[in-house]
This record gives C-alpha cells, structure tokens and sequence, in this order.
C-alpha cells in the first residue's frame, strides 16, 4: 500500500507535491481553516506548516483572508487554480481506487470497509486520541454544506435517496440555522480533528408548543460504532429534557435497524408508521415519540 500510495517516492497523487502538500489542499478545500487548525489536523509544527503554506500561496493554489470576526485570524481557501488541483488529485485516488475495487468479489468491498475503520480505530486508541472526538454546540461556517453531504451520500449509497432528498436537507438545515437565536432551539456537531463527523438539532419551534423535534441526526462512516451517535443523542435530550418539553419527536422510515435501537433505548416509541414518498422514493416512513417523564 506504501508503495502503490506514492509514499516511497516520485509523483504522489499524481502531482509533483509533497504528501503533506496534498493533504493540505484538500483540509483547505473543506473551507473554514486556519494555518492553526491545519497544523492541528496534519500534526505538523507551527514552522513546517508556515513553509508548506508560503509555497502554496506563491504558486498561485492558496489565498489567504482575514475572517470577518476577527482580523488577525486568516482564513485559508483555493484559489481557482488550487481547486483545479485539487480536483485532478480527487480524481487520481478515484481512478485508484475504483480500479482496486473493481478486482474484489461480491461483499468483499464491504469488508475492506469495515476492516479500514476498525484498523483506523486501532491506530487512534494508540495514538492516544481514543477521546478525539468532541460534541461542540452551534453553527461553524460549512456546516450546513458537511451535515448535507453526510445526509446525501449515506443515504444515496444505503437507501437510495436521490436528488429530493438532499434538497430536502439542505433546504430545511439552512432555514433552520436562519433563526439561531431561538433558547428552544441547538445544533450539535461532533467533531475529531476539527472537522464534522456528525450532528444532531432540537428544534423547538416547527411542531407546535412544547415539542422538540429532533433532525439531522446522522454520524459519519469514520465514526460509527465510537459512541459519537449516543453522545450526540444524550446532549440533545438532556437539552430537550432541561428546556421543558412535554415530547421529543422525530421521523424517519422502516429499515434503519441500528438507529431504532439507539432511539428505543433512550425512551423513543413508535407513533405512526406509514407508506409515503415524502423523502423521493416509496418508503414506510415512521414517526417516534418521546414523553417526558
């Protein structure tokens, strides 16, 4: 795998760039970055990361502007040549490893899946970094575009939710985060390494007085089976439970076995389950409610 990432030397993702470089560009492509958190994310010193950003910026592939709170923080982003990179590099480690794939039989895709996230999981409790995930409240720039994408992609992949359904997401999620002001309202982020691997909302205003509807509840492949789904979970009803309300709802549909656990378990019941098209495609879409007790 060293050999055939690049790492022994030569082009490394088909660039004439370091490693580091590379992983640079694609943090810096998720926006919302400083040279500070990039170190953070890439574990390298405060030096090495000033040298590696003086040459991307003087080769035309990296701006940098202050942020509208604060002027001495600098915000990181690509320039349009800088984007035209990064998408040549995104589509070599496709090419990669769809070409990898495309040799493994039926199922066995699955199971490099799930071997590459226990493995990564094995490295992280190692390293130390077992505790690296954070549940963080409020909005950070990106969010609604990160917590759509995780949306849009488990589900297309899992369930085949297409176009509708990631409207949906985006369209609600952006409304939402359009009146923050709200004391009945939060979002959550869980966060490792600075970036988000997944989120959870109360929203105490959609569904009438005195009923917090729970949304966007979904973790990251990276992330599942760590336990960041239940902290989330756990933050969200003690805010619900501490804010008085009566019942905490939430919808979704038939076949997300493991995530009908979790609810169960926190005191979740089934309401109203039914056939519908609400999410784009013929589902039996489901309604659970908790009481407070």
């Amino acid at each position: 795998m060293v050999r055939e990432w690049g790492f022994m030397g030569g082009a490394f993702a088909g660039t004439d760039l370091s490693p580091s470089a590379v992983h640079a560009l694609i943090e810096i492509e998720k926006g919302g970055v400083t040279a500070r958190e990039l170190g953070a994310r890439l574990r390298l010193e405060k030096s090495s990361v000033s040298r590696m950003l003086r040459k991307l910026v003087a080769s035309g592939e990296v701006e940098e502007a202050a942020a509208e709170t604060d002027g001495r923080v600098k915000l990181l982003s690509l320039t349009a040549a800088g984007k035209a990179r990064v998408a040549a590099i995104h589509a070599f480690a496709r090419a990669q490893v769809v070409d990898a794939l495309g040799r493994l039989g039926d199922g066995e895709d699955r199971l490099v899946l799930d071997g590459l996230r226990l493995y990564s999981r094995a490295l992280g409790v190692w390293a130390g970094d077992d505790d690296a995930i954070e549940i963080v409240p409020g909005y950070r720039p990106g969010l609604i575009a990160r917590i759509t994408e995780m949306h849009a992609r488990y589900y297309a992949r899992e369930h085949g939710l297409g176009r509708r359904f990631e409207s949906l997401v985006a369209g609600g999620l952006a409304e939402f985060c359009g009146r923050p002001d709200s004391p009945r309202n939060a979002i959550w982020t869980a966060r490792q390494g600075g970036e988000i691997v997944g989120s959870l909302a109360i929203d105490g205003e959609d569904l009438g007085a005195g009923i917090a509807h729970l949304r966007w509840f979904i973790v990251d492949d990276s992330v599942r089976g760590s336990g960041a789904g239940k902290r989330l979970l756990d933050t969200a009803l003690a805010f619900a439970d501490e804010r008085g309300f009566a019942e905490t709802h939430l919808s979704t549909f038939a076949g997300l076995d493991a995530a009908r656990h979790l609810y169960e378990s926190r005191g979740f019941v089934l309401d109203e389950e039914h056939a519908g098209r609400h999410w784009g495609k013929e589902l039996v879409e489901q309604s659970f409610v908790r009481r407070r007790k």
